[in-house]
C-alpha cells in the first residue's frame, strides 16, 4: 500500500519524524511532502507537490500542522486520515489567550480545526477524552475518531547507563515552556527545595520561558540549571541522568485536555515520572504504579512528591520499571504504526 504522508511542519519534526517511521514499520510506502522550516509562506508550494503526488497513492495521512491543507487534500478524493495532534482554538485562545473566545480571531481559530475535522474522514487523537472533548466542541461526528497514544522514537529514546557522582537529586524537565506546562510551578518547587540536595535541569524555551528564568534569578536560585535546547537524539541522556523527570503542571482549560510528548519520552527513557493528573492522562498512567500523580498548580505539591520520591528509591525503581513497560506496550513507532495502518486499511476497504 502506497500512502502520501503531508505535513506543515518540517520532516525532523518530531510528530512528523514518529508518525513518517511507525508508517514505514508497518510495512507501507511512504511518500512524504514537507516544508523545507517551519512558515506558512510554503503553503501554496506544499499543497501543488501534494496534490500531484496523490495521484499515485491509495491513502493520505495529514499530519500537524495540517488544519489549512486538508481542504486543499480533500479535493484529491483520496482517503483522507488527519493526524490533527493539536488544535488550533485549544493552543491560541484557551491556552496561550490571544483572544477571547467569541472574538473574529477566537471564531476564526475554531471554524479552521471544525473544517478540517469535518472534511477527513478519519481523525486521530491521543485519548478518548480528547476524543469525546473535539466531538462536542467542534460539532464533528464521534465515530469519525480513532484513539491512537503519543509515541516517542524507541530506537532513540531507551535507558542510557549514567554513571553520577555528583550527590545531588536531579530533576529534569524539557518542553517549549507553553502556559499549560506550569513551569512557574516547577520553578516554585525548586524555590522550596533549593536547601533540599536536589537540583533541577530545565531544558527548552517558548512562551514563558524569559518570565520563568527571570523568576528563578528573582529568587536567587543556586539549584536551577537552564538550558537552551538540545537535539532529540541526547534526550534520553539528559533523562537517563535524572532521578526524576517531570510532565507539566498547569491548570488551564487545555492542560485539563492534554497528554504531551514529554510524558511518553520520559516513560520511553525509563525514569520515575511526575506529572499532573486529568482524564487524558489516566487512560495510560496510575498512581504510584508507573508514575506519581499531583494535582495541578501548586509547587508545594509537587516539592512535596519530588521529596517523596527522593526518600523512596523503591518506588522510584517501581515507577521506572512499570513506566518503561507501559511505554514498550502502547507508545512505541512501531505500535503508532499498526494503529495507523488499522484505520488506512479500515478506509481503503470500505472504499
Amino acid at each position: 500500500m502506497r500512502v502520501l504522508y503531508v505535513a506543515g511542519r518540517e520532516a525532523d519534526y518530531s510528530r512528523t519524524r514518529n508518525v513518517r517511521k511507525g508508517l514505514q514499520k508497518a510495512g507501507l510506502e511512504v511518500v512524504g511532502v514537507f516544508p523545507p522550516r517551519r512558515s506558512f509562506r510554503f503553503l501554496p508550494l506544499l499543497v501543488q507537490r501534494a496534490l500531484l503526488a496523490a495521484r499515485k497513492v491509495d491513502a493520505i495521512v495529514v499530519g500537524f500542522y495540517g488544519q489549512p491543507l486538508v481542504p486543499f487534500l480533500r479535493l484529491s478524493r483520496k482517503p483522507l486520515v488527519f493526524d490533527i495532534y493539536i488544535s488550533t482554538f485549544d493552543t491560541l485562545i484557551l491556552d496561550r489567550g490571544l483572544a477571547s473566545e467569541n472574538s473574529i480571531f477566537g471564531r476564526a481559530s475554531k471554524a479552521l480545526d471544525r473544517v478540517a475535522c469535518l472534511l477527513a474522514d478519519r481523525i486521530v487523537l491521543e485519548t478518548n477524552d480528547h476524543i469525546r472533548d473535539f466531538a462536542g466542541k467542534f460539532g464533528v461526528p464521534i465515530e469519525k475518531f480513532r484513539r491512537v497514544f503519543l509515541a516517542a522514537d524507541e530506537d532513540v529514546i531507551y535507558p542510557r547507563p549514567v554513571d553520577r557522582r555528583d550527590g545531588c537529586f536531579w530533576v529534569h524537565f524539557h518542553g517549549e515552556y507553553a502556559p499549560f506546562h506550569g513551569v512557574d510551578h516547577i520553578i516554585e518547587a525548586a524555590r522550596i527545595l533549593q536547601d533540599k540536595g536536589v537540583c533541577f535541569r530545565l531544558i527548552g524555551t517558548g512562551i514563558t520561558s524569559d518570565r520563568d528564568r527571570g523568576r528563578a534569578r528573582e529568587l536567587g536560585l543556586r539549584n536551577v540549571e537552564f538550558i537552551d535546547r538540545v537535539p532529540y537524539d541526547s534526550l534520553a541522556e539528559y533523562m537517563s541522568r535524572a532521578d526524576v523527570c517531570l510532565g507539566f503542571f498547569g491548570e488551564n482549560r487545555r492542560a485539563a485536555r492534554v497528554f504531551t510528548n514529554k510524558v511518553v519520552e520520559s516513560m520511553g527513557a525509563g525514569r520515575p515520572l511526575v506529572t499532573r493528573e486529568n482524564r487524558p492522562v489516566q487512560e495510560l498512567l496510575v498512581h504510584r504504579e508507573n508514575a506519581f500523580l499531583c494535582e495541578p498548580g501548586s509547587g508545594r505539591v509537587l516539592a512535596e512528591a519530588i521529596l517523596e520520591l527522593k526518600s523512596d528509591p523503591a518506588l522510584r525503581d517501581k515507577l521506572a520499571r512499570n513506566a518503561r513497560r507501559t511505554f514498550l506496550e502502547n507508545c512505541t513507532t512501531e505500535q503508532l504504526g499498526k494503529s495507523f495502518r488499522t484505520i488506512i486499511e479500515e478506509l481503503t476497504e470500505n472504499g
